[in-house]
């Protein structure tokens, strides 16, 4: 019955558009420590929320989030093949479609549901995807879902690196699948060797402190100059080291949630959005995230860096806004694009 019961569940997974699915148990993560010790040096920046004790004893434990969890079942639903050849500012594929958080956890419940008839009466449960505390990609390597890259991806042989991670703890007791433990990365470096700030460490975690997702969409401050020019045209997240990934030759067609809808390219024209076209450009996309003053901060540092003295009335207009973070990032592209104009003129003479 329980041999049935799970591909009963991972065929209802397909269904609901979980490309992938596999089944752990509800022990602790072996590699918490490492998480702990990542905390502890400080590169998790200003997510100050990830070092929160209830946090943290949550991590360590999903039993802590769910007393009654037996097993876990965890998810994968793609999103749009990263691209080499987007014109313009550029956002990170994941948030070209609509926000996962919420198309995925309706899902969820209606995976939940079925459970719930197919066994015949309720389980506890409890559902995420991005937003519990649990590491969900240690959970999904132990389930068969991949293996972590030095990208700090969790990568699957057959799907890449682009698929959005879900889970769903359960008080119902499934076998477990057997964990890719093997390291398919072998000698690759190219995302170490790719990536714009070398954000990325060698024990496959990362200083977020540098990283451009981080950066762009976590990050709520000024973003520190000697950064900028490493950011290039990055407006939201990032896609460099999936784009060099060979694993991603691989990767499945989005999940049609997922296809891309925001107008591209992004034009330089959006320094000077409103609140309410902002609100309403984004309104079923991550990017919202960020809010007006984070996306157009954002798309001033890609301005500058891109130098084009065409794009000056719009930067000097953005620097008049009420917003002091849009200001700033805007004066100091004006400066960037005036500097660059003056070192060439020099040259030329």
């Amino acid at each position: 019955m329980t041999a049935a019961l799970k591909q009963a569940i991972k065929e209802k997974a397909r269904q609901l558009g979980f490309t992938l699915a596999g089944v752990t148990s509800s022990r602790p993560p072996a590699h918490y420590s490492t998480f702990e010790s990542w905390l502890n040096a400080g590169l998790h920046g200003m997510m100050t929320y990830l070092a929160e004790d209830r946090s943290r004893t949550r991590r360590a434990d999903p039993k802590q989030i769910l007393p009654e969890c037996k097993s876990i079942l965890v998810l994968a639903t793609p999103y749009s093949p990263v691209s080499n050849e987007l014109p313009g500012p550029k956002i990170a594929s994941y948030a070209l479609g609509d926000d996962y958080h919420e198309v995925l956890p309706v899902r969820l419940k209606s995976l939940v549901e079925f459970i719930e008839e197919q066994v015949g009466h309720p389980v506890t449960n409890r559902y995420y995807s991005d937003t519990g505390p649990i590491l969900e990609r240690e959970l999904a390597q132990r389930a068969g879902l991949g293996w972590i890259g030095k990208n700090t991806l969790l990568i699957n042989p057959k799907a890449g690196s682009t698929f959005f991670l879900s889970e769903i703890l359960l008080d119902l007791e499934l076998e477990p699948d057997h964990p890719i433990i093997s390291d398919h990365c072998g000698t690759c470096t190219r995302c170490l060797t790719a990536c714009p700030t070398q954000c990325i460490l060698p024990d496959r975690s990362l200083d977020a402190r540098r990283c451009i997702s981080y950066l762009t969409i976590e990050l709520k401050e000024n973003i520190p100059e000697d950064l900028r020019p490493l950011m290039k045209d990055w407006i939201f997240g990032c896609d460099v080291c999936q784009q060099v990934c060979p694993w991603n030759r691989f990767s499945a067609p989005a999940d049609p949630a997922f296809e891309p809808k925001i107008p591209l390219p992004v034009l330089t024209s959006d320094l000077t959005l409103t609140s309410v076209e902002f609100n309403q450009r984004f309104k079923k996309s991550p990017v919202r995230r960020t809010k007006r003053r984070g996306y157009i901060r954002n798309l001033a540092v890609s301005t500058g860096n891109n130098g084009d003295q065409n794009d000056l009335p719009r930067l000097e207009q953005a620097a008049l806004d009420d917003e002091p973070l849009i200001r700033e990032h805007a004066q100091w592209a004006i400066q960037n694009i005036k500097g660059k104009h003056d070192q060439t003129a020099d040259r030329d003479q």
